[in-house]
């Protein structure tokens, strides 16, 4: 998949990732596979991206996919860290309307079209905020919350990363057009090498947001890679 540049090299180096636009040498010490969002409110019929009419239909797929690239991770020794979106439960968090995010949050707003829906959208301790049962964290993963789309902002996801080393993040998740590439976005900013595997993610909207943020990706803040060259790349290395 690399094309005529020279390979990337990050860290001490270890495994050759195919990528866009160039090949990444990387060393799975220095490297973290963050989930992103992949709750019940993202990914499962009655879940809020449900409630509020956006398509889930290729949700499922993504959760197989996701689960071929942690297995893959973990025996690799490459730290797994999980993400989980939303707020308190009386949503002091979530910000009032001096907030752009009070007007601009979907969650929120399907709330306030659905006065029945209140306390139960993406509120810490519900169902719609835990994680899907198919990828529940392992002893060794990380899980973290955070309040807006990228992961970065008001979160430990920073110094927890720094604090093991990490210099590349592989991204998957939902959304790939909201909070992951949010997410890829602030990290490029702090000095960290972010690969999205394009199949391990799913996007809210229609197809061509995916590929928007693909081509975002790609041509200005990281690499692009899949799930079958993550998996042969890592799945190659003696099991931790």
């Amino acid at each position: 998949m690399s094309d005529a540049h020279a390979d990337v090299k990050v860290g001490n180096g270890g495994v050759t990732l195919a990528a866009r636009p160039e090949a990444l040498r990387l060393d799975p010490a220095e490297t973290a596979v963050v989930v992103i969002d992949m709750q019940n409110a993202y990914a499962s019929p009655g879940g809020y991206v449900d409630q509020a009419g956006f398509d889930i239909s290729g949700a499922a797929g993504t959760i197989g996919r996701i689960g071929q690239v942690l297995e893959t991770a973990r025996r690799a020794g490459v730290q797994v860290v999980y993400l989980q979106n939303g707020w308190d439960p009386d949503y002091v968090e979530a910000g009032g309307p001096g907030s752009p995010n009070w007007h601009k949050s979907n969650a929120l707003k399907t709330m306030r079209r659905r006065p029945e829906l209140q306390g139960k959208l993406l509120a810490r301790g519900g169902w719609d905020y835990a994680l899907v049962e198919a990828l529940k964290p392992q002893p060794g993963d990380i899980s973290l919350h955070k309040t807006r789309y990228s992961a970065f902002f008001n979160s430990q996801l920073d110094s927890v990363l720094r604090a093991r080393g990490i210099r590349t993040i592989v991204f998957v998740g939902i959304a790939t057009n909201v909070c992951v590439e949010s997410t890829l976005r602030d990290g490029f900013h702090l000095e960290y090498f972010g690969v999205m595997l394009e199949d391990a993610t799913h996007h809210l909207g229609p197809p061509v947001m995916q590929q928007a943020s693909v081509y975002n990706v790609e041509k200005f803040f990281g690499w692009v890679s899949t799930v079958a060259d993550f998996c042969g790349a890592f799945g190659q290395l003696p099991q931790e």
